[in-house]
C-alpha cells in the first residue's frame, strides 16, 4: 500500500509540474574584496608587488563588526592558513587561529596555542560564522571572532594592539605541519584593530632585488657595461 501511494505522488508531482521540496542550495564563498582595504577594513599582503588575495602567497584582512572582529585569509597552500597574535614578533606564547583543509575537502577554523616552537590545539574556540573554501590550490576563509573575551592565557583581548604572525603550510589528514618558509613574515609594528591600513610585504624573492645594496650594485654593473672596458 505504501509503495503504491509513493507511486501516485511521483505521478501526481509530474502531472502537476510541482516537483518534490530540495534543500536549499549552499551559498557560494564570497571572494575578498581587495579595493576595501585601507578604507573599511585592514589588509596585509605578502608576496609579489601587486597582488590580492587570490595571487598573494598570503593574505589576510579584519575589520570590526559590532563586537566582534572578523578576518579574511588566503594562502598559496593545500593544507592551512593562519594568523597568530603575538606580544614580541616570535613564535611562542601566541594566541592563533588556522583555517585548516582537511582530506574531505572541508575547510575548518581552529584555535591553537603555541607552546615554543609547537602549535598545540585548544578546544575553546572563539571562532564563528566560519566558511572556507579550498580552489586553485588556495586555502581561503572568513571567519568573526569577539574582540573582547574574559582574561584567559590562550585568547588575547583584541581591543589591545599585537603583533601579527602570518604563517601557511600543508597538512597532513586535517593536521598542521611545519610552515612553508623558515621565518614566517610577521608585521613591523603592533596592530590595532581599530585603524585600517592597507599594508604591502614583499616575498623573499623580491625583498632581495629591492634592497638598497642590490639597486646599487645593479647601477653600478649597467654603468660598466655601458662604458666598456678599458
Amino acid at each position: 500500500f505504501l509503495v503504491l501511494v509513493f507511486y501516485l505522488v511521483i505521478i501526481y508531482s509530474d502531472y502537476t509540474g510541482y516537483p518534490f521540496p530540495t534543500a536549499p542550495p549552499v551559498d557560494p564563498f564570497a571572494k575578498i574584496r581587495v579595493d576595501d582595504c585601507g578604507k573599511t577594513k585592514g589588509c596585509f599582503r605578502y608576496g609579489k608587488p601587486g597582488c590580492n588575495a587570490e595571487t598573494c602567497d598570503y593574505f589576510l584582512s579584519y575589520r570590526r563588526i559590532g563586537a566582534d572582529v572578523e578576518f579574511e585569509l588566503s594562502a598559496d597552500t593545500d593544507g592551512w592558513v593562519a594568523v597568530g597574535f603575538s606580544s614580541d614578533k616570535k613564535m611562542g606564547g601566541d594566541d592563533v587561529m588556522a583555517c585548516v583543509h582537511d582530506d574531505n575537502g572541508r575547510v575548518r577554523i581552529h584555535h591553537f596555542y603555541n607552546v615554543g616552537q609547537w602549535a598545540k590545539e585548544i578546544q575553546r574556540n572563539p571562532a564563528r560564522d566560519e566558511e572556507g573554501v579550498f580552489e586553485n590550490n588556495r586555502v581561503t576563509c572568513r571567519f568573526k571572532r569577539p574582540v573582547y573575551v574574559p582574561r584567559e592565557e590562550t585568547i588575547v583581548d583584541l581591543h589591545l594592539s599585537w603583533y601579527y604572525l602570518f604563517a601557511w603550510g600543508p597538512a597532513i589528514q586535517g593536521s598542521i605541519t611545519r610552515h612553508d618558509i623558515d621565518s614566517p613574515p610577521v608585521s613591523e609594528r603592533v596592530v590595532s584593530i581599530y585603524k585600517y591600513e592597507d599594508i604591502f610585504m614583499p616575498s623573499a624573492a623580491y625583498q632581495t632585488f629591492s634592497s638598497p645594496f642590490c639597486l646599487l650594485l645593479i647601477v653600478a654593473l649597467t654603468f660598466y657595461l655601458l662604458m666598456g672596458t678599458p
